[in-house]
């Protein structure tokens, strides 16, 4: 594939900046570069603008510096959450990622942050909080807090267990309470059979007394 020499008058990601020279696939610069005014031949009259494309790129990145700077003190200070379902002991379904990261940045905060800049050292697959590395620029690092919750609901049989011990101690009290009904009532029983077995010896001897007298008049 033929090559060809062009000066970058714009910042491509992964190739240069501006007044950088480099070399690409002749095509590459035919139907794209030169199109889209990122980039003029190697000539005697496209070399002499080199100083001011230095210039130009000398206060683009000192713009950009200043600007991650200032983002990477914001995000320090925010707490971006991600909710997620989980399945037991907080355990997600996947991973969370940093392009699901950027998308809550933008949606929470309405800060617009490449995933490529997000840098996630391990996969984070469970409930809790983290602090993410951020790589804002090849001078400028940062920090994000990310806090990840769930959205599934506690299972209704782990709210069950609980109102089942109480029911269960609440019936042991009545039980208890029970046994202690009976122990009561069985003293009271033996007190009414006494009397009557007292009665029912007093009324023989009573009458004995009265026929002896019968027989003396």
């Amino acid at each position: 594939m033929a090559k060809t020499e062009v000066i970058l008058t714009h910042n491509i990601v992964g190739l240069g900046g501006e007044s950088d020279n480099v070399r690409v696939a002749a095509g590459y610069a035919r139907n794209y570069l030169f199109p889209h005014r990122l980039a003029v031949p190697v000539t005697s009259a496209n070399k002499r603008q080199i100083e001011a494309l230095k210039q130009r790129r000398a206060e683009r990145e000192a713009h950009e510096f200043n600007t991650m700077t200032e983002l990477s003190k914001g995000l320090s200070k925010l707490i971006c959450v991600i909710k997620v379902k989980t399945g037991e002991e907080g355990k997600l379904f996947g991973a969370v990622t940093s392009g699901m990261i950027a998308d809550e940045l933008k949606h929470q905060f309405d800060i617009a942050l490449d995933k490529k800049k997000i840098y996630l050292e391990h996969s984070i697959r469970t409930t809790g909080e983290y602090e993410v590395e951020l790589n804002l620029h090849h001078d400028v690092k940062g920090t994000l807090k990310v806090r990840v919750e769930s959205t599934t609901p506690a299972s209704a049989a782990a709210v069950e267990v609980p109102e089942e011990k109480q029911h269960t101690e609440k019936r042991g009290k009545r039980t208890e309470a029970g046994k202690e009904e009976t122990s009561e009532a069985k003293p009271k029983a033996a007190k009414v059979e006494k009397s009557e077995k007292t009665e029912k010896h007093a009324k023989p001897h009573k009458a004995e007394k009265t026929e002896k007298a019968e027989k003396k008049a």
